[in-house]
């Protein structure tokens, strides 16, 4: 069997992480203007991530971070992210590769993108329009992540971008 010459949809994947590095990379030099926060998912279990064992273990699959107004020392890569949290007042150090980042969301402005990670034997993530929530304040938080993945509309128009009608079934 020939393997396609143009694989548009690991060209796809790689541009729409390019637009989390990105806005990482934006938040890291000036900061989140306004009410702009981020949700991130990812495969705590991933190759090449580091999170506190407490935390692997109390999220095995998947967690997601918030980045609002309470993280230090963001450091961008061209293939992940390094940044500090506070988990119950005790700030922690995470490292992520973008391969294993699993959604990305900007609830202010109604924006999320899904992505396969290379641990794609795990299951789906949550859709990325739950994370969305309302327009009212959010507040740093951690939560487990699991269900199925769709590419709908979410909340009020949000429009979310999933690449699962794109791939090849195998």
């Amino acid at each position: 069997m020939t393997e396609e010459p143009f694989q548009y949809d690991q060209m796809v994947e790689e541009a729409l992480r390019g637009v989390v590095r990105r806005s990482l990379r934006q938040a890291a030099s000036h900061g989140l203007p306004g009410n702009h926060h981020f949700y991130i998912t990812f495969k705590t279990h991933g190759p090449g991530v580091t999170v506190p064992s407490y935390l692997a273990e109390k999220y095995p699959d998947e967690m997601t971070i918030v980045m609002q107004y309470q993280f230090w020392d963001l450091e961008v890569r061209e293939d992940g992210f390094d940044v500090t949290l506070s988990f119950n007042d005790v700030r922690e150090r995470l490292v992520i590769p973008f391969d294993c980042v699993s959604g990305f969301a900007d609830p202010s402005v109604k924006f999320g993108l899904q992505f396969q990670t290379v641990v794609d034997e795990l299951e789906p993530s949550e859709p990325v329009e739950d994370l969305l929530g309302d327009d009212g304040p959010v507040e740093p938080m951690i939560e487990e992540e699991s269900g199925a993945g769709n590419d709908e509309t979410g909340p009020s128009g949000a429009q979310v971008v999933s690449l699962d009608h794109f791939r090849k079934k195998k």
